[in-house]
C-alpha cells in the first residue's frame, strides 16, 4: 500500500510560477511510475505529466508542454511539478498518482494510488 501527499498549492497571478510536490510513503516501495493529473468541477480528471521509474522520462499534455517540468528523485519517493507561465485555464486540484502497471498512462483508471489533492488558482 501507497500514501500520497501533495504539497505547494497556492494563489498566483498569470504569469507566474508554483512548484507542487508529492511525498510517498508505505510499507513497501516500489518502482511505481508516477503522474500528476488535475480536475475541476466541470471537467474530468485531466492528464498533466507523468515519469518513468527508470530513467526518469517524462510526459507532458499538450497544454502544459514547454511551461511545466516534472521530475522526480527515486532515493526519497518524491515527485514534483514545477508550473510555469501559468493561465487561468491552469486553475484545479492537483493530484499526484502512482502504479506498478500502467497501460494508458494518460487516463485516471490506470493508476492505483493517489493523494488527497492540492488547489492551485490563477488569478488575472
Amino acid at each position: 500500500q501507497l500514501h500520497l501527499t501533495e504539497s505547494g498549492g497556492g494563489v498566483v497571478q498569470v504569469g507566474d510560477s508554483l512548484r507542487v510536490s508529492c511525498a510517498a510513503s508505505g510499507p513497501t516501495l516500489r518502482s511505481y511510475a508516477m503522474a500528476w493529473f488535475r480536475q475541476t468541477p466541470g471537467m474530468d480528471r485531466e492528464f498533466v505529466a507523468g515519469i518513468t521509474w527508470a530513467g526518469g522520462r517524462p510526459f507532458y499534455a499538450d497544454s502544459v508542454k514547454g511551461r511545466f517540468t516534472i521530475s522526480r528523485d527515486n532515493a526519497k519517493y518524491t515527485v514534483d511539478l514545477q508550473l510555469n507561465s501559468l493561465k487561468p485555464e491552469d486553475t484545479a486540484l492537483y493530484y499526484c498518482a502512482a502504479a506498478l502497471r500502467v497501460g494508458d498512462f494518460k487516463i485516471p483508471e490506470s493508476y492505483d494510488y493517489w493523494g488527497q489533492g492540492t488547489q492551485v488558482t490563477v488569478s488575472s
